[in-house]
């Protein structure tokens, strides 16, 4: 592939990416113009149209999506291999995007995320937090952070947290109320305050774990979230029993006031890692950004 080829392709993506020609230009600080003689030359050159254009928008064609889709990950890799031969010597700089779930954030890069600003000033860090599954080379973040090591073809996990439990907590106004529950089908007659599960757009039934038996319940949500200061003001205000975990659970200013109830049947959840393309993790921004999380969790 020559450097036109090259260059094409890049620009085509970001058509694609952006949404637009002026968005592409923008993005790639060039005129409009050049993008639209990019597009032109390279859709002469694979011999059909790569998008349809209206007045309002510009849409991939079929022919179009398929080069995007076999095309991305290629690109991708060698401007990541590109810019950690290039950065090698140079502080470590530009811009990171990193998705993770709201625990996650809370555990894991709150609590070092300005220090490593100051440390490292240079890199840019963009943070999306989503509860939801995200896979990092559709949505081209550079990091990740999840339950769980099993991930897409190329990406690289990498331990941070241990296994940790799934805490049931209830007020003790709650309790002086309605009881306190021992047993599964005690919970038939509490309320639990419910968790939405964004992939899925669904209400996360309770699970819990009886000696190695999974039991699921479904019990009446008089609050429905899923936010994790929102379940845990549910508690503390005696709305219902709630789910935290227990390393969220230790975060809570006044956690004497959440009692735990049925820690026998506290479901385990799998470790949590930080995931990467093995590419991206030999960037020098993406490289530092993955040795001070794993630095400041493990040591």
């Amino acid at each position: 592939m020559n450097n036109v080829m090259y260059n094409q392709l890049r620009i085509f993506q970001s058509i694609a990416r952006e949404g637009s020609i002026s968005a592409a230009a923008r993005k790639l600080e060039i005129t409009p113009p050049s993008v639209s003689k990019a597009l032109r030359v390279l859709e002469q050159h694979i011999g059909h149209p790569l998008f349809v254009r209206t007045t309002r928008r510009i849409e991939l064609t079929d022919v179009g999506q398929q080069l995007l889709e076999q095309t991305s990950a290629a690109v991708d890799s060698l401007e990541q291999s590109l810019e950690s031969i290039r950065d090698q010597h140079q502080e470590p700089s530009g811009l990171i995007r990193i998705t993770l779930s709201r625990f996650a954030y809370l555990l894991v890069l709150k609590p070092v995320m300005a220090a490593f600003c100051r440390h490292y000033p240079g890199i840019q860090l963009e943070v999306s937090v989503y509860d939801g599954t995200v896979n990092i080379i559709d949505e081209r973040f550079d990091l990740g952070i999840r339950f769980g090591d099993v991930l897409e073809g190329g990406v690289v996990a990498r331990q941070l947290l241990k296994p940790f439990r799934e805490g049931l907590y209830a007020s003790s106004a709650y309790l002086k109320e309605f009881g306190t529950p021992t047993t599964p089908a005690d919970l038939y007659h509490h309320k639990l305050i419910g968790y939405r599960f964004i992939t899925h757009n669904r209400i996360l039934p309770l699970i819990l774990d009886d000696n190695g038996e999974q039991l699921t319940l479904d019990m009446h949500n008089p609050l429905i979230s899923n936010d994790i200061d929102v379940m845990a003001d549910g508690i503390r205000n005696g709305l219902g029993i709630g789910r935290l975990f227990e390393p969220v659970y230790r975060l809570q200013p006044d956690r004497e006031a959440f009692i735990p109830v049925m820690a026998r049947f506290w479901k385990t959840y799998p470790p949590v890692y930080l995931y990467y393309l093995k590419s991206a993790g030999k960037t020098n921004r993406v490289k530092a950004l993955i040795d001070f999380l794993i630095t400041h969790t493990q040591g």
